[in-house]
Protein backbone atom coordinates (compact mmCIF):
# COMPACT_ATOMS: atom_id res chain seq x y z
CA UNK A 1 0.00 0.00 0.00
CA UNK A 2 1.44 3.37 -1.03
CA UNK A 3 2.31 5.66 1.85
CA UNK A 4 2.23 2.94 4.49
CA UNK A 5 5.33 2.02 6.50
CA UNK A 6 5.49 -1.75 6.88
CA UNK A 7 6.79 -2.14 10.43
CA UNK A 8 8.21 -5.64 10.73
CA UNK A 9 10.93 -5.00 13.32
CA UNK A 10 11.29 -7.79 15.88
CA UNK A 11 12.12 -7.13 19.51
CA UNK A 12 14.15 -10.34 19.66
CA UNK A 13 17.91 -9.86 19.88
CA UNK A 14 18.55 -13.60 19.73
CA UNK A 15 16.15 -15.37 17.38
CA UNK A 16 13.82 -17.69 19.23
CA UNK A 17 14.39 -16.12 22.65
CA UNK A 18 12.05 -13.58 24.25
CA UNK A 19 14.80 -12.22 26.48
CA UNK A 20 17.03 -10.32 26.21
CA UNK A 21 15.13 -8.09 23.80
CA UNK A 22 15.20 -4.64 22.23
CA UNK A 23 12.47 -3.38 24.55
CA UNK A 24 14.63 -4.13 27.58
CA UNK A 25 17.69 -2.64 25.89
CA UNK A 26 15.84 0.60 25.11
CA UNK A 27 14.38 0.69 28.64
CA UNK A 28 17.86 0.41 30.19
CA UNK A 29 19.30 2.94 27.71
CA UNK A 30 16.72 5.52 28.79
CA UNK A 31 17.57 4.91 32.44
CA UNK A 32 21.30 5.28 31.80
CA UNK A 33 20.86 8.54 29.89
CA UNK A 34 18.65 9.85 32.69
CA UNK A 35 21.38 8.95 35.16
CA UNK A 36 24.01 11.00 33.33
CA UNK A 37 21.65 13.97 33.03
CA UNK A 38 20.92 14.14 36.75
CA UNK A 39 24.57 13.44 37.60
CA UNK A 40 25.50 16.62 35.75
CA UNK A 41 22.92 18.52 37.79
CA UNK A 42 24.15 17.08 41.07
CA UNK A 43 27.80 17.79 40.30
CA UNK A 44 26.98 21.38 39.38
CA UNK A 45 25.62 21.85 42.89
CA UNK A 46 28.39 19.92 44.60
CA UNK A 47 26.26 16.90 45.49
CA UNK A 48 28.44 13.81 45.93
CA UNK A 49 27.96 10.84 43.61
CA UNK A 50 27.21 8.56 46.57
CA UNK A 51 23.85 10.30 47.03
CA UNK A 52 23.10 9.88 43.33
CA UNK A 53 23.77 6.16 43.64
CA UNK A 54 21.26 6.03 46.49
CA UNK A 55 18.76 7.90 44.33
CA UNK A 56 19.15 5.24 41.63
CA UNK A 57 18.36 2.57 44.22
CA UNK A 58 15.09 4.41 44.87
CA UNK A 59 14.21 5.29 41.30
CA UNK A 60 14.71 2.01 39.44
CA UNK A 61 12.57 -0.19 41.74
CA UNK A 62 9.96 2.57 42.08
CA UNK A 63 9.68 2.87 38.29
CA UNK A 64 9.30 -0.85 37.64
CA UNK A 65 7.08 -1.62 40.65
CA UNK A 66 4.88 1.43 40.15
CA UNK A 67 4.49 0.93 36.41
CA UNK A 68 3.66 -2.75 36.90
CA UNK A 69 1.11 -2.11 39.64
CA UNK A 70 -0.34 0.69 37.54
CA UNK A 71 -0.94 -1.76 34.72
CA UNK A 72 -2.44 -4.32 37.09
CA UNK A 73 -4.90 -1.93 38.71
CA UNK A 74 -5.63 0.50 35.85
CA UNK A 75 -5.51 -1.69 32.74
CA UNK A 76 -5.16 -5.36 33.59
CA UNK A 77 -7.97 -7.91 34.08
CA UNK A 78 -8.72 -8.55 37.75
CA UNK A 79 -10.46 -11.89 37.34
CA UNK A 80 -10.32 -14.76 34.87
CA UNK A 81 -12.49 -14.30 31.79
CA UNK A 82 -13.06 -15.72 28.32
CA UNK A 83 -12.17 -13.23 25.59
CA UNK A 84 -13.90 -12.64 22.26
CA UNK A 85 -11.86 -15.43 20.72
CA UNK A 86 -13.06 -17.98 23.24
CA UNK A 87 -9.66 -18.11 24.93
CA UNK A 88 -9.49 -18.07 28.72
CA UNK A 89 -7.47 -15.12 30.03
CA UNK A 90 -6.04 -15.09 33.53
CA UNK A 91 -6.85 -12.28 35.95
CA UNK A 92 -4.19 -10.91 38.26
CA UNK A 93 -6.23 -11.32 41.44
CA UNK A 94 -6.78 -15.03 40.79
CA UNK A 95 -3.16 -15.57 39.75
CA UNK A 96 -1.22 -13.07 41.90
CA UNK A 97 2.19 -14.53 41.02
CA UNK A 98 1.67 -13.36 37.42
CA UNK A 99 1.96 -9.79 38.71
CA UNK A 100 5.69 -10.40 38.98
CA UNK A 101 6.02 -11.51 35.33
CA UNK A 102 7.21 -8.09 34.17
CA UNK A 103 9.06 -9.62 31.22
CA UNK A 104 5.70 -10.56 29.68
CA UNK A 105 4.85 -6.88 29.27
CA UNK A 106 2.39 -4.60 30.98
CA UNK A 107 3.75 -1.32 32.41
CA UNK A 108 1.69 1.85 32.97
CA UNK A 109 3.36 5.26 33.22
CA UNK A 110 0.70 6.66 35.56
CA UNK A 111 1.40 3.96 38.11
CA UNK A 112 5.10 4.59 37.76
CA UNK A 113 4.54 8.30 38.37
CA UNK A 114 2.63 7.69 41.60
CA UNK A 115 5.21 5.36 43.17
CA UNK A 116 8.11 7.52 41.97
CA UNK A 117 6.56 10.53 43.71
CA UNK A 118 6.28 8.55 46.94
CA UNK A 119 9.85 7.24 46.69
CA UNK A 120 11.23 10.70 45.95
CA UNK A 121 9.39 12.20 48.91
CA UNK A 122 11.07 9.68 51.20
CA UNK A 123 14.44 10.27 49.51
CA UNK A 124 14.18 14.05 49.89
CA UNK A 125 13.20 13.89 53.56
CA UNK A 126 15.24 10.96 54.86
CA UNK A 127 18.30 10.72 52.60
CA UNK A 128 19.35 13.97 50.95
CA UNK A 129 17.54 16.32 53.37
CA UNK A 130 16.38 18.71 50.66
CA UNK A 131 12.94 20.20 49.94
CA UNK A 132 10.62 17.86 48.03
CA UNK A 133 10.42 20.18 45.03
CA UNK A 134 14.22 20.35 44.87
CA UNK A 135 14.50 16.71 43.84
CA UNK A 136 11.36 16.81 41.68
CA UNK A 137 12.76 19.67 39.60
CA UNK A 138 15.96 17.72 39.01
CA UNK A 139 14.35 14.41 38.16
CA UNK A 140 11.96 15.87 35.55
CA UNK A 141 14.25 15.95 32.50
CA UNK A 142 15.82 12.53 33.24
CA UNK A 143 12.36 10.94 33.41
CA UNK A 144 11.39 12.60 30.11
CA UNK A 145 14.37 11.13 28.25
CA UNK A 146 13.79 7.73 29.86
CA UNK A 147 10.14 7.88 28.76
CA UNK A 148 11.28 8.59 25.20
CA UNK A 149 13.18 5.32 25.01
CA UNK A 150 10.45 3.34 26.76
CA UNK A 151 7.98 4.42 24.07
CA UNK A 152 10.49 3.42 21.38
CA UNK A 153 10.54 0.06 23.12
CA UNK A 154 6.76 -0.13 22.77
CA UNK A 155 7.24 0.60 19.08
CA UNK A 156 9.57 -2.34 18.53
CA UNK A 157 7.20 -4.50 20.61
CA UNK A 158 4.27 -3.68 18.29
CA UNK A 159 2.18 -2.65 21.30
CA UNK A 160 0.14 0.39 22.38
CA UNK A 161 -0.74 0.99 18.73
CA UNK A 162 -2.85 3.81 17.33
CA UNK A 163 -6.24 3.83 15.64
CA UNK A 164 -6.61 2.88 11.97
CA UNK A 165 -5.76 5.74 9.64
CA UNK A 166 -4.92 6.59 6.03
CA UNK A 167 -2.28 9.26 6.76
CA UNK A 168 0.86 8.91 4.60
CA UNK A 169 3.02 7.97 7.62
CA UNK A 170 0.70 5.20 8.86
CA UNK A 171 2.42 2.10 10.23
CA UNK A 172 1.39 -1.45 9.37
CA UNK A 173 2.30 -3.42 12.52
CA UNK A 174 2.87 -6.94 11.25
CA UNK A 175 3.26 -8.40 14.74
CA UNK A 176 0.32 -6.64 16.40
CA UNK A 177 -2.15 -9.18 17.77
CA UNK A 178 -5.65 -7.70 17.82
CA UNK A 179 -7.71 -9.44 20.50
CA UNK A 180 -10.93 -8.15 18.94
CA UNK A 181 -10.12 -9.89 15.66
CA UNK A 182 -8.52 -12.95 17.26
CA UNK A 183 -5.48 -12.65 15.07
CA UNK A 184 -2.65 -10.48 13.80
CA UNK A 185 -3.81 -7.17 12.39
CA UNK A 186 -1.66 -5.24 9.90
CA UNK A 187 -4.25 -2.49 9.32
CA UNK A 188 -2.44 0.85 8.78
CA UNK A 189 -2.51 2.73 12.07
CA UNK A 190 -1.22 5.85 13.76
CA UNK A 191 2.23 5.14 15.26
CA UNK A 192 1.05 6.39 18.65
CA UNK A 193 4.19 5.14 20.37
CA UNK A 194 6.33 7.24 18.03
CA UNK A 195 4.13 10.28 18.58
CA UNK A 196 4.66 10.00 22.33
CA UNK A 197 8.39 9.35 21.97
CA UNK A 198 8.76 12.52 19.89
CA UNK A 199 6.68 14.55 22.36
CA UNK A 200 8.71 13.27 25.30
CA UNK A 201 12.00 14.06 23.58
CA UNK A 202 10.83 17.60 22.79
CA UNK A 203 9.70 17.88 26.42
CA UNK A 204 13.18 16.78 27.51
CA UNK A 205 14.79 19.53 25.42
CA UNK A 206 12.40 22.15 26.81
CA UNK A 207 12.98 21.03 30.40
CA UNK A 208 16.75 21.12 29.94
CA UNK A 209 16.45 24.62 28.46
CA UNK A 210 14.33 25.80 31.39
CA UNK A 211 16.69 24.27 33.94
CA UNK A 212 20.05 25.34 32.48
CA UNK A 213 19.44 28.35 30.23
CA UNK A 214 16.63 30.05 32.11
CA UNK A 215 17.89 29.10 35.56
CA UNK A 216 14.39 28.11 36.61
CA UNK A 217 15.85 25.60 39.06
CA UNK A 218 15.99 28.66 41.30
CA UNK A 219 12.18 28.73 41.39
CA UNK A 220 11.04 25.51 43.11
CA UNK A 221 8.32 23.62 41.28
CA UNK A 222 8.52 25.41 37.93
CA UNK A 223 10.53 22.75 36.08
CA UNK A 224 8.54 19.87 37.55
CA UNK A 225 5.26 21.69 36.88
CA UNK A 226 6.31 22.14 33.25
CA UNK A 227 7.19 18.45 33.16
CA UNK A 228 3.70 17.40 34.29
CA UNK A 229 2.04 19.70 31.77
CA UNK A 230 4.26 18.66 28.85
CA UNK A 231 4.39 14.90 29.44
CA UNK A 232 0.85 14.22 30.53
CA UNK A 233 -0.58 16.92 28.27
CA UNK A 234 1.06 15.08 25.36
CA UNK A 235 -0.24 11.78 26.67
CA UNK A 236 -3.77 13.24 26.85
CA UNK A 237 -3.65 14.42 23.24
CA UNK A 238 -2.09 11.26 21.76
CA UNK A 239 -4.78 9.16 23.43
CA UNK A 240 -7.27 10.60 20.91
CA UNK A 241 -5.57 8.54 18.17
CA UNK A 242 -4.52 5.58 20.31
CA UNK A 243 -6.33 2.27 20.48
CA UNK A 244 -8.08 1.84 23.85
CA UNK A 245 -6.17 -0.38 26.26
CA UNK A 246 -9.14 -1.55 28.31
CA UNK A 247 -12.63 -2.78 27.41
CA UNK A 248 -14.22 0.06 29.38
CA UNK A 249 -12.54 2.63 27.10
CA UNK A 250 -15.14 1.83 24.45
CA UNK A 251 -17.84 3.33 26.64
CA UNK A 252 -15.98 6.38 27.96
CA UNK A 253 -15.91 9.84 26.41
CA UNK A 254 -12.32 10.13 27.60
CA UNK A 255 -10.34 6.92 27.94
CA UNK A 256 -8.49 5.64 31.02
CA UNK A 257 -5.16 7.19 30.04
CA UNK A 258 -6.76 10.61 29.59
CA UNK A 259 -8.68 10.46 32.87
CA UNK A 260 -5.47 9.60 34.72
CA UNK A 261 -3.57 12.40 32.97
CA UNK A 262 -5.97 15.23 33.82
CA UNK A 263 -5.14 15.53 37.56
CA UNK A 264 -1.41 15.46 36.78
CA UNK A 265 -1.75 18.27 34.24
CA UNK A 266 -3.81 20.29 36.75
CA UNK A 267 -1.12 19.71 39.40
CA UNK A 268 1.48 20.89 36.89
CA UNK A 269 -0.44 24.11 36.19
CA UNK A 270 -0.67 24.78 39.91
CA UNK A 271 3.05 24.19 40.49
CA UNK A 272 3.98 26.36 37.52
CA UNK A 273 1.78 29.20 38.74
CA UNK A 274 2.99 28.82 42.31
CA UNK A 275 6.64 28.64 41.29
CA UNK A 276 6.47 31.71 39.05
CA UNK A 277 4.71 33.81 41.66
CA UNK A 278 6.80 36.21 43.67
CA UNK A 279 6.26 34.59 47.04
CA UNK A 280 7.29 31.03 46.25
CA UNK A 281 7.43 28.70 49.22
CA UNK A 282 9.28 25.42 48.95
CA UNK A 283 7.13 22.41 49.71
Amino acid sequence: MIGVINWDVSSEIIEGYKTPNLYGLLFVTGMILGYFVIRKMFRKEGIEDALLDKLVLFMVPATVIGARLGHVFFYGPYWDFVDNCGVKQEGYFEHPLSIFYVWEGGLASHGGAIVILIALWYFSKKVINKPYLWILDRIAAPIAIAGTFIRLGNLVNHEIVGDPTNVPWAFSFSQFYNDALCGYDSTPRHPAQLYEAICYFISFLILMFLFWKRDLWKKPGVVFGAFLILIFGARFMVEFVKMGQTARDEYLVLNTGQLLSIPLVVAGIYLLWKGLSKNTAEL
